[in-house]
């Protein structure tokens, strides 16, 4: 019966976990000690030129690619995993369930963990963008995307607001509840009124409205907490401009370090987009376009260049991840032994529009690290994992009870304890 009873909520792909029953003690796999308290979430539209990022051998022993030199020196803070995907469909419709599992529109994982930790801090998390035209990368329950915070001195304002600045959130966010509220109540009206396919598709509307609500609600119960002071010049203007996704970046990854420093939200995501933007790195103008070069078609003139936008990339990550390290946080630990990063996508290969083998990257978090984790992408191995089992992983460590994500249910505790 219990047995029968876990299957269903598995197959109909229930985000609530079941209370603790003593007859159901051996069959909840055992949750690791928790290490970390935070997770940041970033994502590359355009994916990662994966024959300069995965090394030839696996394990401690592997080599430093090309487009892992940037990390050379924090190699004991990192691991690299390869051969991990959701088993979904192709193409750059499908990027956006890179958090999601299998299922464009579940919860992501980001919202997922802010549902469980978001309520100790001024912000559940915060939904981030390297400047503009980025796709979605963070859902709520009921398909609902959240749009993405795509100017630094934005998100600068929400972080480190003024006495007039709080004024006017507070004023908004009294607004916004009102205005749900009636909503609500005229949604309400018309479930009497529907057939029970319409009324099943309301209530799920309804849940995901009460969610907004209750974030509102959290937010606004929130607004007169200490705001912390930080010395941080942002730069004149804003770099959001597409062949500015770099500069954007940058201090975008500094104001999250400082976001998770003031503990001022617990959860980060940050989109990388990309589009026909044409970069200029070490002050020399590329010759093609991202996208363009993400379908190099193997010229390899193309692939040079596209690597070094990836090497760009991998240098953004290793000054945030050594910025975490520099901060110390409770317990005498680093920030980064207290936060998850992952780095990975949607996108296994642009240039053939594949979403198999996503290339994915964890740092800190008290993660076992410094290796290459070659699991087997084939669908038939016996021991098949999928980039949802990361995630099991993650929400564990953060103490989060986990056993289902999405088509994922064996967690990777094994390989990454």
């Amino acid at each position: 019966m219990n047995s029968t009873r876990r299957r269903f909520l598995r197959n109909a792909g229930s985000l609530i976990a079941l209370p603790f029953m003593e007859s159901l003690r051996g069959s909840i796999p055992t949750t690791p000690s928790t290490t970390a308290r935070n997770l940041v979430c970033i994502g590359a539209y355009l994916g990662l030129h994966t024959p300069a990022l995965y090394p030839a051998t696996h394990g401690a022993s592997y080599e430093t690619t090309p487009t892992l030199e940037p990390l050379a020196r924090l190699r004991d803070t990192f691991t690299l995993i390869s051969g991990l995907d959701h088993r979904a469909g192709g193409g750059h419709g499908n990027w956006p369930n890179y958090l999601c599992g299998k299922k464009i529109g579940d919860i992501s994982l980001d919202q997922r963990v802010a549902g469980s930790l978001g309520d100790s801090t001024r912000f559940p998390s915060l939904v981030l963008s390297a400047g503009s035209g980025s796709p979605n990368m963070s859902y709520m329950r009921g398909n609902i995307p959240i749009p993405a915070i795509e100017r630094p001195s934005v998100l600068y304002r929400k972080l480190f607001a003024s006495e007039a600045d709080r004024r006017r959130t507070e004023y908004l966010l009294k607004s916004g509840k009102s205005a749900l509220d009636f909503v609500l109540s005229d949604a309400k009206s018309l479930s009497s009124t529907v057939n029970s396919n319409d009324r099943a598709k309301l209530d799920e509307y309804f849940t995901s409205l009460r969610e907004v609500e209750t974030r509102i609600g959290k937010q606004l119960a929130r607004t007169n907490d200490p705001v912390p002071e930080v010395s941080y010049k942002l730069p004149a203007a804003d770099p959001i401009a597409p062949n500015l996704m770099i500069e954007c970046e940058s201090v975008m990854l500094d104001l999250m370090a400082l976001a998770l420093q003031s503990n001022s939200t617990r959860v980060l995501s940050l989109v990388l987009p990309g589009g026909g933007q044409v970069f200029t790195l070490d002050g020399k103008m590329l010759k093609n376009g991202y996208h363009a070069l993400s379908h190099h078609g193997n010229d390899p003139e193309k692939i040079a260049e596209l690597i070094q936008i990836d090497r760009e990339n991998m240098q953004c990550l290793a000054r945030f991840i050594q910025k975490l390290q520099s901060f110390p946080d409770q317990n005498g630990k680093s920030l980064l032994d207290n936060t998850i990063v992952m780095f990975g996508t949607g996108m296994g290969d642009a240039s053939r529009h594949s979403n198999d083998n996503l290339p994915t990257l964890i740092a800190g978090g008290g993660f076992k690290h410094g290796r290459h984790l070659a699991l087997s992408s084939n669908p038939s191995a016996n021991d098949q994992r999928l980039l949802g089992d990361l995630f099991i992983s993650i929400e564990r460590r953060l103490g989060i009870e986990s056993t289902i994500f999405s088509n994922a249910t064996k967690g990777l505790d094994d390989l990454l304890a």
